[in-house]
């Protein structure tokens, strides 16, 4: 019988080992992108056991911030073809103003400090307004990069300098949810891509047949 037959409920630390590197970085990318997930500061906190568990916080932290910037990349792409309509879309009319006031006049603040913040801080309004309003693409994804790898480096140094507490009251709390966890968590991932790119799909078609019509 193997182990992990043996202890059916080992913690998260099975969600951990089950998702490995491939599934942060997914999870990295849908984290930065339009596509909305239901668990705020999921990174973080995958990060954070991550790093608790194998111990090279920086790799991993590497890791996650190439996967947050596959997806802040996105979601300034879609801003820049979707123009106004994509702002007005995915900005609250009520923030609006502000939020392009701001990044007109602070283009680099605008991207870095909304992707240092955790949750429940918003990210893409203000990645999406970076794209509308054509904030250089080199200023954009100097400031993106800059602040996921600080939050990220210190998210995985934390699960690598505190590791073995963490763990600990990880593996009490999770004893009994760890599979429901692990299929809830892949099946947000799974739908949640299939939605986005549905959604890219869509307006990629929908650019592209407004521009014949044009």
């Amino acid at each position: 019988m193997s182990l992990q037959a043996a202890h059916p409920h080992r913690g998260l630390l099975q969600l951990v080992a089950g998702m490995g590197m491939a599934g942060l970085f997914l999870l990295a990318t849908l984290d930065s992108s339009f596509i909305p997930l239901p668990i705020p500061g999921a990174t973080d906190l995958l990060l954070v056991i991550l790093a608790a568990r194998h111990h090279a916080w920086l790799g991993i932290s590497v890791v996650a911030s190439a996967g947050a910037m596959v997806g802040g990349g996105m979601t300034y792409h879609l801003g820049k073809a979707g123009g106004m309509r994509a702002l007005e879309k995915y900005v609250p009319k009520k923030y609006l103003k502000d939020i392009t006031s701001w990044t007109e006049k602070r283009g680099f603040l605008a991207v870095a400090v909304p992707a240092l913040l955790p949750p429940p801080v918003p990210l893409t309004p203000f990645l999406i307004a970076a794209g509308v309003l054509r904030v250089p693409q080199k200023k954009f994804y100097a400031a993106f990069a800059l602040s996921r790898m600080i939050r990220y480096g210190l998210a995985a140094w934390l699960g690598y300098r505190y590791g073995r507490p963490i763990l600990h009251v990880w593996t009490k709390f999770s004893r009994e949810w760890s599979m429901p966890l692990l299929i809830a968590l892949w099946a947000v991932i799974i739908v949640a891509s299939a939605w986005g790119i549905y959604k890219l799909i869509k307006r990629v078609r929908s650019e592209a047949h407004e521009h014949i019509s044009a």
